[in-house]
């Protein structure tokens, strides 16, 4: 065998090995989910069942950790969105000396771990609730975990509008102020529709994050329960397979979810290219005409 040969063997199975390891637990958790003892068993497979499934369905307390988990999830997606879109115009219409400390400081807790801002929630809010004496109404998990998450994940949409926003070209906003357009009308007219694709990954990107967050929800949950302190509480008592249907049911939600955004994709970049298509053709004509006249 030549060098080359013993090369591409190589590359290939390291591509093999690092498959195995990235799909390899979920491939386990697959085939556990579907086998009927009741403990996590790859092999000997002894029979086909969806009881797992309807046991999943009827864990109470797991059902109460992912209600809890999606509305936390929506609230994020609410609150961290816009936050990350006001900090990224914000970087862009600053002077450019002051950039690199608002950059620093609006990119912190990305770097602070999770412990301390679910801690730091926890204590800053309960002398807010003291103070205003509120503590019945917003000193309470959901209200907590939802701001205490929202601090690093609006940074993490931040960024994602930011390198949108390196592509966009101010000559359409100075256009349209010319023509007569307000402020307000050129933020919802032109600013946001070239956002949109950044809108939407921010969205994802945010729900995802607080939805396996698990540092910082521990802390600020208090008394309430999400999906991933539940599963960490079950796992240290000794895991069923009722977790694995658990990571099939999101795996298989994850997997259709990729799908119809990449449809969605397809089906609006092809509108595009047929109107880009049909507008150069409508130029061509034109010309013609006015060649002949």
């Amino acid at each position: 065998m030549t060098s080359r040969g013993v090369h591409r063997v190589m590359i290939g199975l390291y591509i093999a090995l690092f498959f195995a390891f990235l799909f390899g637990p979920l491939v386990v958790m697959g085939i556990t989910a579907f086998n009927t003892p009741t403990y996590p068993q790859v092999w000997p497979f002894e029979g086909f069942t969806l009881a797992w499934f309807a046991s999943l369905l009827g864990d109470r307390m797991l059902m109460e950790g992912l209600r809890n988990s999606l509305l936390i999830g929506g609230l994020v997606v609410c609150l961290a969105v816009p936050l990350g879109l006001a900090g990224a115009i914000v970087m862009t219409q600053i002077h450019a000396r002051a950039r690199s400390l608002y950059y620093l400081v609006v990119v912190s807790p990305v770097l602070t771990p999770g412990v301390i801002l679910g801690i730091s929630t926890v204590i800053f809010w309960s002398d807010v609730a003291d103070w205003t004496g509120t503590r019945d109404q917003f000193y309470q998990g959901i209200f907590l975990a939802t701001l205490g998450q929202s601090t690093f994940i609006s940074a993490y949409c931040m960024l994602i509008f930011l390198s949108r926003l390196q592509r966009f070209d101010s000559a359409q906003e100075e256009a349209a102020l010319d023509l007569g357009a307000t402020r307000t009308q050129v933020f919802f007219h032109v600013l946001l529709p070239f956002l949109k694709p950044a809108i939407l990954s921010a969205a994802v990107l945010a729900f995802l994050s607080s939805f396996e967050n698990y540092n910082t929800t521990t802390f600020a949950i208090l008394a309430d329960k999400t999906m991933t302190t539940v599963l960490a509480g079950r796992v240290r008592q000794g895991t069923t397979p009722a977790i694995s249907a658990l990571a099939v049911i999101i795996i298989g939600m994850t997997l259709l979810g990729a799908i119809v955004y990449e449809v969605l994709r397809r089906r609006e970049q092809a509108r595009d290219e047929a109107r880009a298509r049909a507008a150069a053709e409508a130029e061509r004509r034109d010309l013609s005409v006015t060649a002949l006249a």
